[in-house]
């Protein structure tokens, strides 16, 4: 390998790290689960593997663009890794599709178009960037299943006398366990003036506060129940 080819390579390389760092700062900015290192590593493999095709494999019966091919299929497991699923939400998919991208410009500058995989991470950074305000203006003026759901964690606390508090507890519990919720902690604390608290924190997918006092209408009615309050925690979309 000449001179010329080792700085040819090592100037694929750090463009690719460069534009994958460049498009994992808007990702960790907005505090999404594939940051700067994730989707610089992702960029840097693409990178090592079209280069590793391209100068690792001759003859006549080699191809170059082989292993090139199986980074849009491998970089599929790794998007699915950042793909979650809550109740009737999915999160996650815009980071996914990030992590595709980032591949994809990786590529780019393994195989030697440097402007090529500049102008991918602009678009991909204005994509995320200016396309949100789009789509949930959209999602504002939308209606039916299409509309985004807004998200939100209930948080319940329940005041009753320590004497009572296994069966307050069992009350708290029949409450929250509903299709709906997804309970996230339940726990009990003891209170310095006595009695106990109990505190419940559950999921829902879509805000439905009538539903929240449906299923505290037990715990209110309760005779050793002293005090109930709920609160609602809206929670931004993952993407």
């Amino acid at each position: 390998m000449t001179l010329t080819m080792t700085y040819d390579i090592a100037l694929r390389v750090l463009v690719a790290v460069g534009c994958g760092t460049l498009i994992g700062f808007e990702r960790q900015w907005r505090a999404r689960t594939a940051g700067v290192r994730t989707n610089a590593l992702v960029s840097l493999g693409a990178a090592l593997f079209v280069v590793m095709g391209a100068y690792s494999f001759h003859g006549p019966g080699a191809d170059p663009t082989r292993v090139a091919a199986q980074i849009v299929s491998g970089i599929g497991f790794l998007g699915a890794g950042v793909i979650m699923k809550q109740g009737a939400s999915i999160s996650g998919l815009n980071t996914a599709a990030t992590l595709w991208a980032s591949a994809a410009v990786g590529a780019l500058a393994g195989g030697g178009l440097l402007a090529v995989a500049f102008g991918g991470t602009v678009v991909v950074m204005l994509a995320n960037t200016l396309l949100r305000p789009l789509g949930r203006l959209l999602d504002r003026h939308g209606d039916g299943p299409a509309a985004e759901t807004q998200e939100v964690d209930y948080r319940f606390e329940v005041r009753c006398t320590a004497a009572s508090e296994p069966e307050v507890r069992a009350l708290v519990f029949d409450a929250i366990r509903r299709p709906r919720f997804s309970v996230r902690s339940l726990t009990a604390t003891d209170l310095p003036e006595g009695g106990v608290m109990i505190e419940a924190v559950v999921h829902s997918a879509e805000r439905d506060d009538t539903e929240v006092e449906d299923a505290l209408e037990a715990i209110v009615r309760a005779e050793p129940v002293t005090a109930v309050r709920w609160s609602a925690a809206q929670l931004a979309v993952l993407d």
